[in-house]
Order: structure tokens, then sequence, then C-alpha cells
């Protein structure tokens, strides 16, 4: 049986590889691939990858490798007909029928492709073409130079009527594919059918494998509505499933391990350009359940960073209520606010690469942004409202259909209530608030027990150390020591390689070196020297030569490569916790100085001061590691 290539590629964005090798491989997390067993061969070593991005998964000791359907028939001697059928059971989806009506639908849907690419290029020559200029004028203003317009095939619709219908009729296409493709409009009062984008710049919005399937317009005269407009709903395309600038941002966004949503094109374009090829945007209305599936392929945690404005900070909270439902494991949002009246855009253009790392850095996990939206602007002076709170936070817990999760959330917002009515748990510190955010989007339990849960603490020969000097440019002293602990411990990835991956790092060159030694790990090549080598090939040469300066006169002897690697382990620990702590405590004092600006209230300025207490106390303190530094001779060491 002969399938249409649309259908097995809707087979494949269904089903991650990872969820179909599942069944028969044991796999775990090695950075952003799954690693286990051979499958094909006895052996101790995982030598089996997946990566889902890729669509393939990689057998080392056999030298095989493939998509789900040569997994499946490797694996149960199947034909190829036979895993189409296999696979598509387990997406849910119906096999196509053979016949010559299906396969006169598919000769059409290519001949649509082939309509919608003739258009494309109708618009970028109108464009760049004497019509075009105001056009340009318009994008140039933007920000939007003539690089980004070739870049994103963008184009300009004259205002003529017909002009588009003529064009394509001339390359001797039919009235009926500019129908179906959404270019004219028409209809029983509609004698005859006009070019349905007139005076706008175009967006072309293409699948995931890049083929333009819809256009968006922007009109350049201020009386005409509405602003964007885009194409109808078509056989090629469906508005809530699919992202635009998806093409582009599947493969930055796995280089990069997440994805940022914005609201529209040309924040997406702007932000693309000012180094975050990692953007994505929904088609002018609210975020979908599809659109969030096509999210979390590509991240376990998408930023979602709406306008400083109030219909932006609504776009939020709508976000909300559909992701509950759907939320879990390896699934859940966060979301970057902006200062009120700027977009992503004005922020990229304004402030550059920096000040839009800043606002996605500080991005709240879903629970903030919920407890946020529930308190903000309330008066909870009376036992009605205080009970209107907790009822409606009990019917947002109740939304999530995972019930580990819906668990976790209760949890967090009965703790949370008993502290701003003013009844903390038994023998807990009032002043510790919030500790779920500590490792956005996971719950209280998911911190590892092995990390410090005593109040941490620097010494002052740690302070005095080059490596926590506040004098230091580029990457941040406690990034440094972590990156430095593991660059000549790399043993220690594989007990904490995925605490490691999920670390909130502020730096690029950090987050580089982290992912080239987090690749180096999945790939089993962990010898120090041999990592450096890499890394010094991969171009972080420089970066890694800075870390080492660092150390030259430090007093801080458990990153060396002499260190006993359980003194190491140790440090790492500590450092760790200390990290995650310190981050979340920042994020806490950003929703803390929000609330006290909209509300001054005493319940607000006192949240705020305990805050400042908590993060002060983190900082001045000594972190003691009993019995450690026995393992490489010495009595004891700090941290």
């Amino acid at each position: 049986m002969r399938f249409p290539a649309s259908f097995l590629d809707e087979l494949k964005a269904r089903l991650p590889v990872s969820e179909v090798v599942r069944k028969r491989v044991k796999l775990t997390k090695a950075g952003r691939e799954w690693k286990g067993l051979s499958p094909f061969n006895a052996e101790r070593t995982p030598s089996f990858f997946v990566n889902d991005h890729k669509m393939a998964w990689f057998d080392h000791s056999a030298g095989k490798n493939g998509n789900i359907f040569d997994f499946v028939m490797e694996t149960e001697g199947l034909s190829f007909p036979e895993a189409v059928t296999r696979l598509a059971e387990q997406a849910g989806l119906p096999l196509p029928q053979a016949s010559a009506e299906s396969d006169a639908r598919e000769k059409r849907r290519a001949g649509l492709y082939e309509v919608l690419e003739l258009a494309t290029g109708y618009f970028t020559a109108q464009l760049a073409g004497r019509c075009g200029a105001k056009a340009r004028d318009y994008l140039a203003a933007r920000g939007l130079g003539s690089a980004l317009q070739a870049d994103f095939r963008l184009g300009y619709a004259g205002a003529e009527k017909y002009a588009l219908r003529d064009y394509l009729a001339a390359k001797g296409v039919s009235a009926e594919a500019m129908i179906e493709t959404g270019l004219l409009v028409h209809g029983d009062e509609i004698a005859v059918p006009y070019d349905r984008f007139r005076d706008r710049v175009i967006f072309p919005i293409a699948d995931r494998a890049g083929r333009v399937i819809a256009f968006g317009g922007r009109a350049l005269s201020a009386d005409v509505q509405p602003k964007y407009l885009n194409s109808p709903e078509t056989p090629l395309f469906h508005k809530g499933a699919v992202l635009y600038n998806h093409h582009r941002a599947r493969k930055a966004a796995h280089e990069m391990g997440g994805v940022t949503a914005v609201e529209g094109y040309v924040d997406a374009i702007s932000l693309s350009a000012a180094g975050f090829p990692n953007v994505v945007a929904p088609l002018g209305t609210a975020l979908t359940a599809e659109q969030c599936a096509l999210l979390w392929k590509m991240a376990e945690e998408p930023v979602l960073c709406f306008d400083g404005d109030k219909p932006g900070r609504k776009a939020a909270y709508r976000a909300i209520d559909l992701a509950l439902p759907l939320i879990g494991v390896g699934r859940s949002l966060r979301f970057a606010l902006l200062p009120e009246g700027q977009d992503p855009d004005d922020l990229a253009r304004n402030g550059g690469h920096a000040a839009v790392a800043e606002v996605l850095a500080a991005a709240l996990p879903l629970v903030d942004l919920i407890w946020q939206r529930e308190t903000e602007a309330q008066i909870l002076a009376t036992p009605e409202s205080r009970a209107g709170l907790e009822r409606r936070l009990a019917d947002l817990c109740a939304a999530i259909r995972d019930e580990a999760l819906r668990r976790h959330y209760q949890s967090e917002f009965r703790n949370r209530l008993g502290e701003l009515f003013g009844a903390p748990r038994p023998g807990r510190d009032p002043r510790r608030q919030h500790r779920f955010s500590a490792a956005p989007g996971r719950g209280r339990d998911a911190e590892p027990q092995t990390y410090v849960s005593q109040p941490l603490r620097v010494g002052a020969s740690l302070a005095r150390s080059p490596l926590l000097s506040t004098k230091t440019p580029g990457i941040a002293p406690r990034e440094a020591f972590i990156l430095l602990i593991l660059l000549n411990h790399p043993a220690l990835l594989d007990a904490h390689g995925e605490a490691f991956a999920e670390l909130e790092l502020g730096n690029s060159e950090a987050r580089r070196l982290r992912q080239s030694l987090l690749d180096l790990w999945a790939a089993r090549r962990l010898g120090a020297d041999d990592m450096r080598g890499e890394i010094e090939r991969g171009g972080l040469g420089p970066v890694l030569r800075r870390l080492e300066a660092m150390t030259a006169h430090s007093c801080v002897w458990t990153v060396a490569a002499e260190a006993a690697d359980a003194d190491a382990e140790e440090a790492l620990k500590q450092a760790l916790a200390l990290h995650r702590k310190m981050r979340a405590l920042n994020r806490e004092l950003v929703l803390a100085e929000a609330a006290l600006a909209g509300d001054a209230s005493e319940m607000n300025l006192a949240r705020l001061k305990s805050i400042q207490e908590q993060l002060s106390a983190l900082a001045g303190m000594e972190a003691v590691v009993e019995g450690f530094g026995a393992a490489s001779g010495r009595q004891s060491g700090v941290l």
C-alpha cells in the first residue's frame, strides 16, 4: 500500500521517537537526548540514543539508525505497511483509504503548495519594486531592514483588486485553486472573486517543513480594518494548529534548550534578529491546545512573552486556563511579563539582546502567575473574600488532570494561603516563602534529598576568592564555580547531569559551555583532557581559559582536578542548591516589588522585607559540610 507523504509526516509529528522507542527500550535523559541499552546487542554501557528533534534514533553498537518506522520494522520484524498501521493505531490516526480519489487529493494538495509558492514570489517582487516603497518604509521603521525582509520572505500586496489574480492566471493557475488556497475572496453575492490581500505587508506562514501554507497581512492604512488579516482555513492551513516561524525555531530550540512564544509576526522577527532564533508566534489568536503541543515538542517549559499592557496580561491569564488541563511532568509553561507599554519588538530594538535575555531569565513559573492573578488587587480582609480565594485556587487545581501534579499544586497553594493569612506550618520559618518556585515547573518533593536543606553560607575564604568576586566580568561567580567543578570532575555528570541541564544560567557563554559539556557527556566522552580538546575545537577556548584563570590564585581547592571526586561532589551539591535558592528568591523579589507597586499595603511590604532578609542571610552565611575533605586527606573545607 502506498501512503501519502502528508500522512507519514503527520504520524512522525504526532509520535516523538522517544515515545515509540520507550515501549522496548528503557530510556533516561542525556542532555537534550535520551539514552538506553541497545535493543539489538547485549551491552552494559548505553550506546543507543534518541533525538526527538531530529526525529531519529542511533544505535552505535549495532551501526543502525532511522526513524520511527525503521525502529518498529527492525524490532518487530514488520514490513513497512505493517509498521505504519501499528503506529497509526498508536497515534489514533485512521489509515488513508487507497483510491483514485485519495491519489487525486494528494496531487491536488501538491498543486496548492505550488500556487502558494508562486504567490510568495509575487509578493516579494512587489515589495522590492516601485509600488512597495511605502511598505519598505514601514518595515524599516520597525527595524526590519532588507536582509530581514529577504530572510523571512516578506512581501507586499498592492492596492489593486485583481492584481494577484491576474498574475496567477497568467501562470496557468485556476480560479478554483486561488479560492482553495484563500488568496481570493468569493461568495454567492460576489460576481467576480477578488484578491484577499490588498495594500498590506505580507508575512508568509510556513508549515513544519518550511512550505508556505498561508499568509498574514498587515494593513498600511490606519483606517483599514482589521489591522492584521490571515488567510482563511484551507486544506493546508488550520490556524489553531500552526505557529509562525516554527520551521526555523525547531532547530534553534533544540540547540538552545528552550523556546519562546510572542504575540505577533514582527515580535518574532525582531527577537530572532536580536539573537533569539528560537521564537515563534500564534497567529493573532489566543494560544490553542494544539499550539501548546507544538511548543512542548520543542521544550518542556516554553516561555510565553506577552506585551506589557492589559491585553497582554489578559492573554497570559487566558493561557493559564488553557494550560492547566494539559500540564504534567515535562509539560509546563513560564511567563515573561514585559514592562507596561512595551512589546517584545520594542524591547529588542531599544535594549538589544541583553534586555531580552534579562526579561526571559526572570520568567515566572506557572504556579507563580496563577498566584499573582488570583491575589493581585484583591482585598482579603473578610472571611468571605478569603474563602473566595481558596475556592478559586481549588477549582484551578481541579482542572489539572495529572494526579501527582495536582496534589503538589494543592499542597503549594495550601502553604501559601497559610502564610498569607498568618498561619505558617508548624516548625517552619515563616520567612521562607514559596519554596515551590525554587525549581520552576517542579514540585517541592522534586528537589533531590542530597542537596543541602539547611541555610547555606559562604565562608570568608571563598568570599575573597576570584571565583566569587563580584568584579569578575562575564559568567557569574556561582555559575563559574559549578562549571569548573564539572570540567575538572566530569564523572559527576552521571549523578548530577540532569540537575545541571535544568539549572538556570544567566550568561550565554555559560549556557554554551554547559551544552558542550552535556553533549560530550551524552556521547560518553568524559575524560577531562578529551573534553577540553573538544571544547577548544568548538570555539569555547577563550571562555575555558577565563574560567581557569579564575582558579589561579583561588583558595577554593575543591574545583581543582586534584581534589577527590567525593569532595568535589559535596561542593557541587552545595553550589547547585545555593544557586537554585538564590534564583528562586530573586524571582520572588520581582513578584513582591510588583505587588507592592500595585498595592502599598503592610502585607505586601512585609513580604518584600522578608524576601530581602532571606537574600541577605543567604549571601552572608557559611555552609560547612561535616566530614568534608576526608577523601583527600584534608580535615575540613568550606563552600
